[in-house]
């Protein structure tokens, strides 16, 4: 959504409350990160255009790619310049889409305005800018300010250490600002944040090392204490690291979170890969902030796999925008699942569909049951293709009721577990929601094959539509 104009009030980008969100223009086309790096395909990633308008005659089709300059990229996640959390500053617009590339470390600036449908590059942050002028590399997660600077989460240094990690600042021209927190008071690993200005907090999520998850996954390195287990609290908008909460166990590779959109609300959720748990962190009476594992997907008993049990890995997990359900993905037992959290010490499952996994039928990986029975997911074709891979991001419609999926974790990883999916490709499903009782069902209309690209297979990534959406926009 652009501005509105009335008779007497202008508006800047997305919304004024998470309710109007709601009601907003249905998504008509989604941009989603496209990758070959890693793939063995010496081609530059791309943002690709995809058509989700089914009235439209190029509906379910990619319309458009813009190939980055560069090759060896990995783009990742994405954000944008302005955003709901800039609705009061009529002088600005939603108009570029920010591109941070995690291994070559530079930003792609995208202008979606001129054509939507074929956006263009309009500026290249270079990593030599950001290392020479920070000390940051390997950047992940981009927000918007309400100020109109850029903030981008950075997972270490040049060589790959964590204690290289911070906050690297944009002004609005996308220059090179400087880091985020105060000088002492960068996190012990980086990768997702989340800020809630109304409670003064912004809060970041760990993983590790870059020179420790670019190599592939280990056990070792867990059993090493290599991977994170903590999260960040910082005060807003002051970058003074203020806690540190130690998730314990069960808590190990804390990766995307979110804070419920509601500006007032003092909780949010994070999604545990590796230990496969969802964490509720939340305010406390003495204003110091707590957590508390609030569902846990148990590990299936595997047969013909490395390990005898089989995690979920909880890759993705986003947060409907009027707070009423919380969805996430388990990228290795295959399933997207939809929780309510009117109630948020205690979500309830009401939705659950397999769309690939290890564990499908066809694969040599089964499952064993607790009296020794075998069994594996029923995973459809669509289309007549096969399910390639496990679910790894998703995306939610403004309205709640369409959730959009892809398949591709990180290109060392995708290979790592499924290469087949680097040898054939990614591709992007569409899920119809109920937003009444609950429950996910795969739209069989809607199949986007990353196989079938014209520079051959490619893996997809992060999905952002141009009005915005709900795991880009904050209010204030």
């Amino acid at each position: 959504m652009g501005e509105k104009m009335g008779c007497c009030k202008r508006t800047g980008p997305g919304y004024a409350t998470p309710l109007e969100a709601m009601s907003g223009p249905k998504e008509i086309i989604i941009y989603v990160n496209c990758i070959y790096n890693g793939t063995g395909r010496k081609k530059p990633d791309f943002l690709a255009t995809v058509d989700v308008d089914p009235n439209s005659p190029t509906y379910s089709k990619v319309i458009h790619r813009l190939s980055m300059p560069y090759i060896g990229d990995e783009l990742h996640h994405s954000g944008w310049n302005a955003c709901s959390s800039c609705h009061g500053d009529p002088s600005t617009t939603r108009r570029f889409l920010i591109l941070p590339s995690v291994v070559s470390g530079r930003v792609y600036v995208i202008d979606t305005q001129k054509n939507p449908r074929a956006p263009s590059l309009h500026k290249v942050v270079e990593s030599e800018d950001i290392v020479e002028q920070t000390g940051l590399a390997y950047p992940h997660t981009s927000h918007c300010l309400a100020s109109g600077d850029i903030m981008i989460s950075c997972l270490g240094d040049k060589d790959g250490n964590a204690k290289g990690n911070g906050f690297l600042l944009l002004d609005s021209e996308f220059n090179v600002k400087g880091r985020w927190e105060k000088p002492g008071h960068s996190p012990l690993f980086s990768y997702d944040f989340w800020y809630q200005p109304r409670h003064k907090t912004m809060i970041g999520s760990s993983l590790g090392a870059p020179a420790t998850f670019t190599r592939g996954f280990n056990i070792q390195h867990v059993k090493d204490g290599l991977y994170a287990r903590h999260l960040h609290v910082y005060s807003w908008p002051d970058g003074e690291l203020k806690q540190t909460l130690d998730l314990g166990e069960t808590g190990l590779t804390p990766l995307e979170m979110r804070f419920l959109h509601d500006p007032c609300k003092d909780t949010g959720y994070v999604g545990c890969a590796y230990t496969s748990n969802i964490v509720r962190f939340f305010k406390t009476e003495d204003g110091s902030w707590s957590h508390e594992v609030v569902i846990s997907v148990k590990p299936l008993k595997v047969q013909n796999w490395i390990l005898p049990e089989l995690p979920g890995f909880i890759t993705d997990i986003l947060i409907s925008i009027d707070d009423r359900f919380l969805y996430f993905i388990n990228w290795l037992q295959g399933d997207i699942r939809q929780y309510n959290i009117e109630d948020p010490k205690n979500p309830v499952l009401v939705g659950q569909v397999y769309v690939g996994g290890l564990v499908q039928k066809g694969s040599p990986v089964v499952a064993v049951t607790e009296d020794g029975k075998t069994w594996q997911s029923n995973v459809p074709e669509i289309q007549g293709h096969r399910l390639r891979g496990g679910p790894n991001m998703i995306q939610l419609s403004l309205d709640g009721k369409r959730l959009y999926a892809t398949n591709s974790l990180f290109s060392t990883w995708d290979r790592q577990f499924y290469p087949e999916l680097v040898e054939k490709g990614s591709h992007m499903l569409q899920i119809d929601v109920d937003t009444v009782k609950g429950g996910l069902k795969i739209n069989p209309n809607f199949f986007i094959d990353f196989g079938a690209e014209p520079d051959g297979p490619c893996m997809a990534h992060e999905m952002r539509y141009p009005g915005g959406d709900c795991t880009s926009d904050i209010w204030i």
